[in-house]
């Protein structure tokens, strides 16, 4: 049997770098749509203001985007080297859209970025926001395939597992790219992203009214991100909605997981406001419920049961239980590959496959598996409630307040009234709230489809490399340590650039261009022919 600590520390190590890569790609994502509404304000009126908001919020994106690249390719790497068998096992498909991301990253997205900085002088204006447009939609479309990826471990589609090769392989490549789950997720993350870019725009712009600095500027980017952020904030609630029915199809357990809901309910279920969840007595304490609304959330109905934690367990062991069957049929098919009963009795419980490898946590061999493992591993299917669900309500709550936020601001600008201080003091303080929110939601994505590294087919502790601890406790230490410096290295860059403002950053010797030892002056790259 695998050992838990190998199998738990590889989980923190990919755990670690995935959120702090998980930092930057949402403000990526928002900070590149804005930059481009704002060069396109620049293309239709000409107004040198707008040009200088591009070039300004510009820059701190590509400070943001260069350590953005730099942590991803870390994850990339981890596949190979913590997660072996994970690899071996559905490399056919987990491998394609990381390939068409990696393209998409390393190619389309970083020569557009190129393109941005430095054809200002080479571009016409039409042709330069032509350019800033399409390098928003890269990273798009590069956070796309690595959601097509993740989404494909959510809700296995359009792959089967082939008992010749003992690998998965895919079956229908068009499944896997408009997997419903991977869909949903995409949109949800992207609104998500485009709402941290409100937010960073705002909580800078005011920071500058409050210091009475670049006003101007600050005002009009103040109310873009108003109106974008209010937008983006509404439409992450509304697609969050959409994920969360696609759990209910998908991830039945997960949701009852995050709903702390231990027994069925009679539909339509409620939705529980606030409580404390108390797994050894199958509760949740201190409950305060709002009734029929998980039911609507969940089945968009008023007629559809949800199952409880309680009645996913037991359909877990039935499931073990077929999936011992296929178990069997497939260590004959290994003993005998012409064994033809074995086939088509694989072949009729193959889906229920993954459920059986649960065993392995237990017993060596699964076809020896008693009533009480079986029970065991049934039971291990559930993850645990407490964290997923205040995970989930902190998130939904910041969320909220961030709709709050904006449309006040949104509310002060359409009015052309003079915004109360507190607003932009506010505004300013908001500022660490989206971060919260998506390292929260991320969290109860991967966390809550625990035990499966892949949902329904390959439990994580079989998916691991064959790893000694003390090479994961360097590694791990060795990660936080440069992850530490790379997070002071942005901070600085970051509050660097905000504090010299937008008139003085651009041109300034001591402003350093990201990954390089020459000054921004000495490329000139938001230089003008009229300059």
């Amino acid at each position: 049997m695998v050992d838990p600590l190998l199998v738990e520390l590889s989980r923190l190590q990919f755990a670690l770098t995935a959120m702090y890569h998980f930092l930057f790609v949402p403000l990526t994502l928002g900070l590149s749509i804005l930059v481009a509404m704002m060069e396109t304000v620049y293309v239709m009126t000409r107004r040198k203001i707008w040009r200088d908001m591009t070039k300004f919020w510009g820059l701190l994106f590509g400070i943001n985007f260069a350590l953005g690249v730099a942590t991803g390719l870390t994850m990339e790497f981890q596949f190979g080297m913590n997660w072996a068998f994970y690899s071996h096992y559905v490399g056919d498909i987990f491998g394609a859209p990381l390939a068409i991301e990696g393209l998409m990253a390393f190619f389309l997205e970083a020569t557009l970025v190129g393109l941005f900085f430095f054809g200002w002088t080479k571009l016409t204006p039409l042709a330069h926001m032509t350019v800033t447009w399409f390098m928003a939609l890269g990273t798009n479309l590069s956070a796309l395939w690595i959601l097509i990826a993740n989404g494909w471990m959510q809700n296995p589609v359009g792959a089967a597992f082939n008992p010749d090769t003992m690998r998965m392989e895919v079956t229908d490549f068009y499944a896997v790219l408009f997997n419903p789950v991977a869909q949903a997720k995409f949109v949800h993350t992207v609104a998500a992203g485009y709402t941290m870019g409100a937010v960073f725009v705002l909580a800078i712009s005011a920071w500058y009214i409050l210091k009475n600095r670049h006003v101007a500027l600050a005002k009009r980017s103040f109310a873009i991100a108003s109106a974008f952020g209010l937008a983006a904030s509404l439409s992450v609630v509304v697609l969050g909605d959409e994920s969360g029915y696609a759990l209910t199809e998908h991830q039945k357990m997960k949701l009852a997981a995050i709903e702390a809901m231990w027994e069925s309910e009679d539909a339509p279920a409620s939705f529980t406001l606030f409580g404390v969840p108390n797994a050894e007595a199958g509760r949740t304490d201190y409950a305060v419920r709002i009734p029929w609304v998980m039911g609507l959330i969940g089945t968009r109905s008023l007629d559809t049961k949800m199952p409880g934690i309680a009645e996913l367990v037991d359909r877990a062991g039935t499931r073990i239980r077929n999936g011992l069957t296929a178990y069997a049929a497939l260590e004959a098919i290994k003993k005998d590959r012409g064994d033809q009963a074995a086939r088509a009795t694989f072949d009729r419980t193959r889906g229920d496959l993954g459920y059986a490898l649960l065993l392995k946590q237990f017993v060596d061999d699964p076809t020896k598996a008693t009533d009480a493992e079986i029970d065991q591993a049934a039971r291990s299917t559930v993850p645990a409630v407490l964290p997923l669900f205040s995970s989930f309500r902190i998130m939904a709550l910041l969320g909220f307040a961030l709709i709050a936020l904006f449309g006040t601001a949104l509310f002060y600008t359409m009015r052309e009234a003079h915004a109360p201080r507190w607003l932009f003091r506010l505004a300013f303080l908001a500022l660490p709230a989206p971060w919260i929110a998506v390292e929260l939601g991320w969290f109860v994505a991967e966390f809550g489809r625990q035990p499966w590294i892949i949902e329904g087919v390959l439990p994580t502790f079989l998916a691991t490399s064959e790893l000694g601890v003390p090479d994961l406790l360097v590694t791990i230490a060795g990660f936080t340590a440069l992850y530490g410096a790379l997070a002071v290295i942005e901070v600085m860059l970051m509050v660097r650039a905000v504090k010299k403002g937008p008139d003085q950053v651009v041109g300034d010797p001591s402003m350093l261009l990201p990954g390089t030892g020459t000054s921004i002056e000495g490329y000139r790259p938001f230089a003008t022919p009229a300059e």
